[in-house]
């Protein structure tokens, strides 16, 4: 008897301890014998490898809930932190919807996943342990980085652009701090990106293969019915898909000799029929189709900033109205009379805007490609002196309308800064604007980022030497 109560006890103890787990334990009531009683005791005891599963509800409306997983009850999937710290952040659009610009210090989490903005970094572990709190956080599947200059007057701000149109600004003073964040958010975009593609092609190979796994069975099913009707219902249908794909067919080889039979853009340029554009087209040739070293929309858009626009504020950093530059460059590329006095051109920033985007869409910039080593490589030079006559040798080796068109626009840049006072551009600020701009290498090379602190640089040195630079012999 006391073998069978201390078997009792020891039951008792297993029950207790395994009621947390969520076993299910039974027990028999009013046993009739010694011996059942103490095979009841011995059933009891689990074994090592005894599966312990959740209680599962008699009740119908409780089903759901017994659905999950031990992953998911247990350890949520957990994203892979991959860079933290302090960035001054500013949300410029929502949703395509332009917003005002507001700086605030930010905690930034980068996962593998996305980008996270906690006010400080004591705030991911609140939030870790409060259910339902959501920080801010941009998806970097689909999105896109880069740096700009237009947006903000602060030095090393990058622009985050989402899918769903939202636009982000972050900025640190510190170079290599915020060269690390732009290099490894950008990987990480890049990193999703192929993961997601990867997934929808094999989900797409999944559901062809399924597909065609139906049609076979189908196809097998119909093949065994003995009845007529269904025989030449699947024959009529074998022979609708073959007539359909020859159409297919003789739609594509149509298509392939209309496009092997029509006219080249050069014949067509000949004849008259299609004009070049002013917008995307070369340099050289743009002077040689006008008769001038300097195209002559870049002579209307100086004269007309000169006229009313260099007292106005942050003229080349605000940007203008997009649709209507975009208006103005339809205007320009149809070889319209253009009136910048009129006044739908009344917002200076449309100009500017416009003038901009002309030396951007060049097909070869202002500084040739095959000049921009030796201008990175100049601006190094640590004597001013030397500096200085090194970036000139270079100037006064461009091609004549390179020469002639950077010797205006630098003049007029020139005349912006001297009215720093009111406009608050200085040389530094017009150099931000306009060095990716005129100055940029014909392939994207690692150190990108790196060499747009010289294509700043090299502006602002040309625009404060512009007297000692653009002289020449005779002057």
């Amino acid at each position: 008897m006391q073998q069978l109560d201390s078997s009792d006890t020891n039951a008792e103890k297993l029950h207790c301890s395994y009621e947390n787990t969520g076993a299910v334990q039974m027990r028999t009531k009013n046993a009739k014998s010694l011996n059942d009683r103490h095979n009841q005791g011995r059933s009891m005891i689990f074994s090592d490898n005894l599966k312990v599963f959740a209680p599962i509800s008699r009740h119908r409306r409780n089903h759901s809930q017994h659905n999950l997983t031990v992953t998911e009850i247990v350890s949520p999937l957990e994203q892979t932190v991959i860079k933290e710290g302090y960035l001054l952040k500013a949300k410029i659009a929502d949703g395509g919807k332009k917003l005002r610009k507001n700086w605030t210090v930010s905690w930034i989490v980068l996962t593998d996943q996305k980008l996270e903005f906690y006010k400080d970094s004591k705030q991911p572990a609140v939030a870790n342990l409060k259910t339902g709190y959501k920080p801010e956080w941009v998806d970097l599947h689909g999105a896109h980085v880069e740096w700009t200059t237009e947006k903000s007057s602060r030095k090393n701000v990058f622009q985050i652009t989402t899918t769903s149109g939202n636009e982000f600004l972050l900025q640190l003073d510190t170079d290599f701090i915020i060269l690390d964040w732009f290099g490894a958010i950008k990987n990480a975009i890049e990193k999703v990106s192929k993961e997601k593609s990867g997934a929808s092609r094999t989900k797409e190979f999944q559901i062809r293969r399924s597909s065609s796994s139906e049609l076979l069975s189908s196809l097998g099913t119909e093949s065994k019915e003995s009845k007529a009707e269904n025989r030449r219902s699947l024959i009529f249908r074998l022979n609708y898909s073959i007539s359909d794909i020859t159409e297919r067919n003789q739609v594509k080889s149509r298509l392939k000799k209309f496009i092997s039979r029509r006219p080249s853009l050069k014949s067509l340029q000949e004849k008259g029929l299609i004009k070049d554009q002013v917008f995307g087209s070369c340099l050289k040739n743009l002077c040689e189709h006008d008769g001038s070293m300097v195209p002559p929309f870049v002579k209307l858009c100086v004269k007309a900033v000169e006229k009313r626009g260099l007292d106005v504020d942050g003229i080349y950093r605000v940007s203008g109205n997009l649709a209507t530059i975009q208006k103005l460059r339809f205007v320009v590329n149809q070889e319209e009379k253009l009136n910048l006095d009129d006044s739908q051109w009344e917002d200076i920033h449309v100009v500017t805007g416009a003038l901009k985007m002309f030396f951007r869409e060049l097909p070869e910039p202002l500084f040739p490609y095959c000049f921009f080593e030796q201008f990175v490589k100049a601006i190094k030079i640590q004597d001013r002196n030397d500096r200085v006559k090194t970036i000139k040798s270079l100037v006064d080796k461009l091609p004549r309308p390179n020469y002639d068109t950077m010797k205006i626009l630098f003049g007029h840049l020139k005349q912006v800064a001297a009215n720093e006072r009111l406009n608050r551009m200085s040389p530094q600020s017009l150099g931000i604007v306009f060095g990716p701009t005129l100055l940029r290498p014909e392939k994207e090379i690692g150190a990108m980022e790196v060499h747009m602190v010289y294509q700043n640089q090299i502006v602002e040195l040309m625009l404060r030497e512009y007297t000692m630079i653009f002289s020449s012999e005779e002057d």
